[in-house]
């Protein structure tokens, strides 16, 4: 049996993340020349990443019920939206209170690496996925801190984040970013973006290694500047491994209930 996915409702969306899978394991893609979205400094809480209150009438989400035929009145909330990923996709880092390091001030705003024009993060995520480009994120310490959300690592993973750069992990949330398939990675003890001098506008190459994988391993990252740098692979347990491999605990339940072997 089948649920009836109502494609004309704006509530309740059949979701992205079965899209294509196959039955058997594919070999991973290597994340190559990947812009950051974002570059972010400290504590950056799940309230910045999650969607979240009501929807404000100038973002990507209330476009989109816009284009849908809803009058503002009637966006309601992301909370009452919850079931319908594209509101919540284009409501992911939608915080006014975010700060990210390209703007310089606290907005939900990012800057398109490419072409330099500022944009909301949402739609820079779209520029950068029509021309297939892999996207990564800079964080500073405890990224992720504050109450465990699910679409604080749902939303990143359908705005196309292949992996976060951070110097420290809030335990659930980088626990959450490995079970949608986000490579969590951890610059070494003493390094920063700014030891190593990052500007977040270079490109990244993540030297993933295609077998062999292990808990906590070093990984080395290259940027377009020359610089390279080796980070912690912060998948700290064999079923996070297995679940990177499957391309999160989604794909990987999924597979298990069929009989798949896994």
């Amino acid at each position: 049996l089948l649920y009836p996915w109502d494609k004309t409702s704006t509530y309740i969306k059949q979701p992205p993340f079965f899209e294509g899978m196959k039955a058997e394991l594919e070999s991973k893609k290597a994340i190559q020349d990947a812009h950051a979205l974002l570059h972010l400094g400290d504590s950056v809480t799940t309230d910045h990443i999650s969607p979240a209150g009501s929807i404000p009438r100038n973002s990507p989400a209330a476009r989109y019920l816009a284009s849908k035929g809803l009058s503002p009145r009637d966006f309601n909330s992301f909370g009452s939206r919850r079931g319908n990923d594209a509101v919540m996709a284009r409501g992911t880092f939608g915080n006014i209170r975010l700060v990210n390091k390209f703007i310089g001030k606290a907005a939900p705003k990012t800057v398109h690496v490419p072409s330099g024009i500022t944009l909301d993060v949402f739609d820079a995520a779209q520029e950068y996925a029509s021309s297939g480009q892999d996207l990564i994120i800079l964080a500073g310490k405890d990224y992720g801190c504050g109450s465990s959300r699910d679409w604080a690592a749902k939303g990143p993973y359908l705005l196309g984040i292949r992996a976060v750069i951070a110097e420290s992990y809030e335990r659930i949330h980088r626990s959450n970013l490995a079970g949608m398939g986000i490579i969590p990675l951890q610059y070494e003890d003493g390094e920063t973006a700014d030891s190593l001098g990052l500007t977040g506008k270079e490109t990244f190459s993540v030297q993933m290694p295609a077998a062999d994988l292990k808990p906590r391993m070093r990984v080395q990252v290259t940027a377009s500047s020359g610089k390279s740098f080796n980070t912690i692979l912060r998948f700290d347990t064999e079923p996070e491994l297995t679940y990177y491999r499957h391309g999160g605990i989604l794909n990987y339940m999924v597979r298990k209930l069929a009989g798949v072997p896994v």
